[in-house]
């Protein structure tokens, strides 16, 4: 994206001056998800490992008794993955993959608060001088001198789905 324009419908900007967030942590820094996407946060729950599954989503939980898969974002974004902490969270969103609803944990390691965030401090990510991919951005939010990383989602799934076996329907709801 390159231009306010672009962000204004992106989605959870749509027309809107102002967005919900919840922010949470992932290797000292700070990202955002829409809101109105998140389903729940849990604790640390017990997963399982699909012997195949790429590094993205190599595992799977029991969500209020559905299997769903478990995502990193550290791997798309190239962080090295961290032990979990006492403050760990699975933030479990509702995402479209290949047009059906589908739900997702995330791993993080920390969950901090829900805010609103104004489109008016948000920018497009640079295109160089960047050390993750600016595809998988959807913006950057100064907050308090302090950047806040919107990831693209969709993008990003859409991406590593690409890459592995198509979700099956047990995922979805």
């Amino acid at each position: 994206m390159s231009t306010q324009t672009e962000l204004a419908t992106a989605p959870g900007w749509t027309g809107a001056e102002q967005v919900e967030v919840l922010t949470f942590e992932l290797n000292g820094e700070l990202f955002a998800l829409h809101a109105v996407g998140v389903q729940e946060i849990m604790d640390l729950t017990p997963e399982t490992v699909v012997p195949g599954a790429g590094a993205f989503a190599g595992a799977v939980i029991n969500f209020r008794g559905k299997v769903i898969p478990l995502a990193d974002l550290r791997v798309a974004f190239g962080l090295e993955r961290n032990a979990p902490t006492i403050d760990s969270r699975i933030v479990v969103i509702e995402i479209e993959l290949s047009g059906e609803p589908t739900l997702v944990g995330l791993r993080t390691d920390k969950v901090h608060e829900v805010t609103t965030l104004a489109r008016a401090d948000s920018e497009a990510p640079p295109s160089v001088g960047m050390r993750w991919r600016p595809e998988f951005i959807q913006c950057l939010v100064k907050r308090d001198g302090e950047f806040i990383v919107v990831p693209d989602l969709q993008t990003i799934f859409n991406q590593q789905q690409d890459a592995r076996q198509p979700v099956t329907s047990a995922t979805r709801h």
